[in-house]
């Protein structure tokens, strides 16, 4: 299949295939098919609803109507060498002279930042004022040099590049909203996109769970089924419930946010939980999966190795323990 074609079929799919499979309770590879395809959409959703809440009327025209169109492709550059949760601190820089801004500086972890046809909404320090006000988002096209492609230990399916900014010049109408109101407008589109992770692990949690409850009932060790050894049925039954858990944190966070509620501290306690109980759920069924486990066309293996990112990307799990904590009012005072 085309990449141009591909991205076309994914904006297509947008909101209707999750929900088909979870209804008709569908298993292999429709459910496998809808998984990569909700996976790949999840850039496009977070970038385009705040451009096309806060962007001008040209930067929709230019970048949001080609995206969904499937015509153009986009990435999120936020993330930098030596400031990834702690968003404040990169260093990225957009000069203003005249009509354009100069930008220098570089992104790590641009998802898509591969591709020759994309566009990036880019944060960026817009000014010397405090690191919360300072910042600002700008699109721009990716038609550039410096994009370096970045091996993974798991999702090798994502296009993942670290890109470098040698005075870039763009024209200063490619802001998006307010200048100085970028850190505000990402940390607003973090919660959404650490609801909208949680969602997508949580079906993806109960599939591989199911996949295993498969396995271990055909696959027999001393003439009895796996699945029938207490150890075993009593693990997967505890990540069941772990797994419901979760489900109802989420289903709680995301009416709140619904009715227009800062829901960070449940957000960031959903993503907290999630990146963990991922790897328990990895772990556990990975090993009653024995050797065919350990092999990389069986989807608990996939699993095992994507969900590991889980507790790093998006905000690591010591990040969303720090902002729990400044809920709570329990940080130390400085």
């Amino acid at each position: 299949m085309k990449r141009t074609v591909f991205y076309r079929s994914i904006v297509l799919w947008n909101n209707l295939p999750v929900g088909v499979c979870e209804i008709k309770g569908k298993t292999g590879f429709k459910k496998r098919l809808t998984l990569e395809v909700v996976s790949c959409v999840l850039v496009f959703c977070i970038i385009f609803y705040y451009l096309n809440q806060f962007g001008s009327a040209e930067l929709k025209e230019e970048f949001l109507l080609p995206s969904i169109a499937g015509d153009k492709v986009a990435c999120l550059g936020v993330s930098e060498v030596g400031a990834g949760s702690d968003v404040s601190s990169i260093l990225t820089k957009a000069v203003k002279k005249g009509d354009e801004y100069v930008i220098n500086g570089g992104k790590m972890w641009t998802t898509n930042g591969t591709q020759a046809w994309i566009w990036i909404r880019l944060l960026a320090n817009t000014s010397d004022g405090p690191p919360h006000r300072n910042k600002s988002l700008i699109c721009l096209p990716m038609h550039l040099p410096g994009v370096h492609k970045i091996e993974k230990l798991g999702m090798w399916s994502s296009d993942t590049a670290e890109v470098f900014f040698d005075d870039v010049r763009v024209p200063c109408k490619s802001i998006v909203g307010q200048e100085g109101m970028g850190f505000t407008y990402q940390m607003l589109q973090f919660q959404e996109e650490q609801l909208w992770a949680v969602g997508n692990i949580v079906t993806m949690m109960d599939n591989i769970i199911q996949e295993t409850i498969q396995y271990t009932r055909q696959r027999k060790i001393f003439k009895l089924p796996v699945l029938y050894y207490q150890s075993v049925n009593f693990r997967l039954a505890e990540l069941q419930t772990e797994v419901e858990l979760l489900r109802s944190l989420l289903h709680r966070a995301t009416a709140l946010y619904i009715k227009g509620n800062d829901v960070t501290k449940l957000a960031s306690m959903a993503k907290l939980k999630t990146g963990r109980l991922a790897r328990e759920v990895g772990d556990s069924c990975l090993q009653y999966w024995g050797g065919m486990g350990f092999t990389s066309d069986m989807l608990v293996s996939r699993f095992y190795r994507d969900s590991r990112l889980l507790s790093i990307g998006g905000g690591t799990d010591e990040v969303m323990l720090v902002i729990i904590c400044k809920y709570m009012d329990t940080l130390a005072k400085k």
